[in-house]
């Protein structure tokens, strides 16, 4: 009798602690080196999403211990950044079906007068765009420390023009010359959790 009690007991203990945990599965408590854009990319959000749902004045400053949500307010932030982000991708395609559009002759001509180019357009871009989401969400004016601007850059490889045109004329240059690629640039990121 007194064994059938320690064990209904313990039951109901393990009940609480497994309700305990998923009360709380929709936030998270900010270890150390933790960052935004980090936990955007690990819990599939943006930094905006976590920004509004947790109404940070500063994304580039969380502290230890403190807790995020990341339940429904996040999801539905994130999907809202997601269909504002759906008209700029339908704008490549539509080029896309314009250039299939041409003649087969011309085609063939391009083919006969240009260097064989590798069909990595749309990847590319994909890559870039990828980049410019997990570092900044987008921003051109994101500011994380030494970092600036959509692709998060060193001030020192902006020379003190942040408009947008240099930004991506200067993230161009970066990945070119580093990594020959933005497809080779995502990569590492994926390896090392930066470029």
């Amino acid at each position: 009798m007194e064994m059938k009690k320690v064990i209904t007991g313990a039951a109901a203990l393990s009940g609480l602690v497994a309700l305990g945990q998923t009360a709380n599965a929709d936030e998270i408590i900010v270890k150390a080196g933790d960052t935004v854009s980090e936990l955007a990319l690990k819990y599939n959000t943006t930094i905006d999403a976590i920004q509004q749902a947790n109404k940070l004045q500063d994304v580039n400053l969380i502290f230890v211990g403190q807790r995020l949500e990341f339940g429904s307010n996040v999801l539905a932030a994130s999907q809202a950044a997601q269909q504002q982000a759906q008209p700029a991708q339908a704008a490549p395609q539509a080029q896309t079906q314009v250039q299939e559009a041409q003649p087969a002759q011309q085609q063939t001509q391009q083919v006969q007068t240009t260097a064989p180019q590798t069909p990595s357009n749309d990847a590319e871009a994909s890559a870039k765009a990828w980049i410019a989401n997990v570092e900044s969400g987008g921003s051109y004016t994101a500011q994380n420390g030494r970092y600036y601007g959509k692709y998060q850059l060193t001030n020192s490889y902006l020379g003190g023009d942040y408009s947008p045109e240099n930004q991506e004329r200067v993230a161009d240059n970066y990945v070119a010359n580093r990594y020959g690629s933005w497809q080779a640039a995502k990569s590492f990121w994926l390896a090392n959790g930066w470029y």
